[in-house]
């Protein structure tokens, strides 16, 4: 398994007028990766990917690469449900030199067979860039769409060359014990109360959110297999909440930069009440 480390899943802030604030996100990233992280990932669940148009996803990618964040550090999000979306999305990247993308599997019908899944992933695989990698995400309480142990191994054995990793972000140990066991692929993790088990056991890493405001200390779970016991009480203290809204929050207050808030329709900014149990300082490592 590929020792991927910690990717962060970069949070996208957005001007007073709605649009990227490409300025922004760019510096974000590449402090990120100054602080010791091995990559940022683009447009995935917390970065609001889903509602991100594929017109300004172009500027979004640019913006990474002028505030000097190379093209192999990046890992792209792809959201969509039509496959000639999801391929632009790709081709979006790779032309910009991005070979690593989260490929989100097909959200709107639910249901579907794991023999429907396989033939939308293998048609993407057959028609996208050869040089095109993907991690496949499963994060079911999200899409609506879970990805089976015997989907992906099937997708592995039919595409070695094409499937980089599975992110298992559903937050079920079992789950993630069962992906690491099948032993065909990288697994990283997106629950970080989980990393260090998951570590412990062979993953690879995690992309995950929580590396937005602790970058130094997600890569340490990594190295040492060991849990950070206050981050993952903070993490629980987060998701009790909508969880990209209090993200957003805490990186706001820690920043001193209020217009991290801001977030893109539908998705709102926590309230007062939700705001007062959450985080806003930083604590003293344990």
């Amino acid at each position: 398994m590929e020792h991927f480390g910690i990717s962060v899943a970069l949070l996208t802030p957005f001007t007073a007028r709605g649009e990227l604030d490409t300025a922004r996100l760019g510096t974000h990233a590449r402090s990120l990766l100054d602080r010791g992280v091995q990559g940022v990932t683009l447009f995935g669940t917390t970065g609001e990917g889903a509602s991100v148009g594929l017109s300004e996803r172009a500027a979004g990618i640019d913006a990474l690469l002028q505030h000097g964040c190379p093209a192999g550090a990046i890992t792209l999000g792809v959201c969509a449900t039509a496959l000639a979306d999801a391929l632009e999305q790709v081709a979006q990247g790779t032309r910009r030199g991005i070979q690593s993308f989260l490929l989100l599997p097909p959200f709107y019908f639910k249901g579907c067979s794991d023999d429907g899944l396989f033939a939308w992933h293998a048609e993407l695989f057959a028609r996208a860039d050869p040089g095109a990698r993907f991690i496949l995400y499963h994060i079911p309480q999200v899409s609506g769409v879970g990805l089976s142990v015997d989907l992906v191994g099937r997708l592995i054995d039919h595409a070695p060359d094409r499937v980089r990793a599975i992110k298992d972000s559903s937050g079920d140990w079992e789950t993630a014990a069962a992906l690491i066991d099948l032993g065909k692929t990288t697994v990283l993790v997106g629950d970080e109360r989980l990393l260090h088990r998951a570590v412990a056991r062979g993953a690879g890493g995690a992309i995950c959110g929580m590396a937005n405001l602790y970058p130094e200390r997600m890569v340490r779970i990594v190295e040492t297999a060991t849990e950070d016991p206050e981050l993952s009480a903070e993490v629980s203290r987060i998701v009790a909440k909508p969880v990209i809204p209090a993200l957003k929050a805490v990186l706001a207050a820690r920043s001193a930069e209020p217009a991290w808030e801001r977030m893109r329709p539908p998705l709102t900014p926590l309230g007062e009440v939700e705001r007062a149990t959450l985080p806003m300082q930083e604590k003293t490592e344990a």
